[in-house]
């Protein structure tokens, strides 16, 4: 048995690890990594089995935020190079949203900066998604227009949103250190009056801003006393003309035992490897999929993630199944019996590109690939 074992061990008692424990997860060696990310596995396949669920972000309001968090390329004084716009019509919502649900998500996140909805906003974004669940009734809506005030989150429910997105990102002890214009109990509030209204609460961190093993402890444990039903992993996204610009203090092995605590945290929420996964797991985001159950599919709200079509090879490549929102739980493929209900399939037509005669190094004009 492993060092990690009787840590699954508790997390499927719905136990909660004591704060030596994760700091053993988060310190643990390169030699004990895979049996940190095995023991994860146990607890994501007692309730996942080898489902992926697809999430597509949809960004309805690009740019141009009033507040200062200091990891976002769309804060107030932003030089990043990113596209900016003012609200989408609800045509070119419903569109984006076609294109995610088309590709096999199982949610769309419907996403506007801001320090907060205004009550007209809330009114022009509530006929959109009662069309958006008309179009597509299996689908699960969850909005993230920022700071709730009073029966908003009421009006976003009756209008079909499903989930309400807040994240904490950080503990509250240094939250002063990433923002000035709201404070973290502000971000506690909203995610209180999500749940209170009936949204499904999501709420999950950013790593990778200069925090300590002990922020992330804080940060996992108050996130942990929400209750959230999914929790979003992201991993830092340096953009240029951001006070975090040039900050890369994540590797894929540290991103995987990060992903690891919050599994053993959150052992049968969504944890969603979420903004960061492809320039900071890289090689390592397959593995990942043994640890979480959920990611985001194709690009993110200001930034380019991998294609959607690489990230369904992925999963597949990886032995694992993506999640159908249509289908009953006891008949999905890949359900909690761990059977990956893949059977053989003929490889893809680009994979076969692939194979190509060797046209440089040895025997040739051109210099080898090395």
């Amino acid at each position: 048995m492993t060092i990690f074992e009787p840590l699954a061990d508790k997390a499927l008692r719905r136990e909660p690890l004591s704060r030596e424990e994760l700091l053993s997860v988060l310190t643990c060696s390169d030699d004990d990594l895979l049996d940190a990310v095995a023991a994860a596995f146990r607890v994501r396949r007692r309730h996942f089995g080898r489902r992926v669920k697809l999430n597509y972000l949809v960004n309805l309001k690009s740019g141009l935020c009033p507040e200062d968090c200091s990891y976002c390329s769309q804060r107030l004084g932003s030089a990043a190079d990113i596209v900016k716009y003012t609200w989408l019509r609800p045509e070119q919502t419903r569109e984006a949203v076609d294109c995610g649900v088309g590709a096999g998500a199982a949610r769309v996140c419907l996403v506007a900066s801001g320090r907060g909805p205004t009550d007209r906003d809330v009114d022009r974004l509530g006929s959109t998604i009662e069309q958006i669940k008309d179009d597509h009734p299996d689908v699960e809506v969850c909005a993230c227009l920022g700071l709730l005030s009073d029966g908003q989150a009421e009006r976003l429910r009756e209008a079909g949103v499903d989930a309400y997105n807040h994240n904490l990102n950080t503990s509250g002890e240094r939250y002063g250190d990433i923002c000035t214009t709201h404070d973290f109990t502000d971000r506690v509030d909203t995610v209180q009056r999500a749940k209170h209204a009936g949204l499904s609460p999501c709420s999950g961190l950013i790593a990778g801003m200069g925090e300590t093993d002990d922020d992330l402890i804080d940060a996992l444990t108050a996130l942990r006393e929400l209750e959230p039903d999914s929790v979003p992993v992201n991993f830092l996204i340096p953009f240029e003309g951001t006070p975090l610009a040039g900050k890369w203090d994540l590797d894929p092995r540290r991103c995987l035992r990060i992903l690891v605590a919050a599994r053993l945290v959150f052992p049968d929420a969504e944890v969603r490897l979420a903004g960061g996964r492809e320039i900071h797991l890289r090689g390592l985001q397959p593995l990942a999929l043994h640890v979480v159950n959920s990611i985001f599919l194709g690009d993110y709200l200001t930034s380019e993630g991998q294609a959607g079509a690489a990230d369904l090879e992925m999963i597949r490549d990886a032995g694992f199944t993506v999640h159908d929102p249509a289908a009953d739980p006891a008949t999905d493929s890949g359900g909690a019996d761990g059977g990956s209900g893949n059977g053989a399939a003929a490889e893809p037509a680009h994979r076969r590109d692939l194979v190509k005669p060797r046209r440089r190094g040895a025997g040739t004009a051109l210099p080898p690939n090395a």
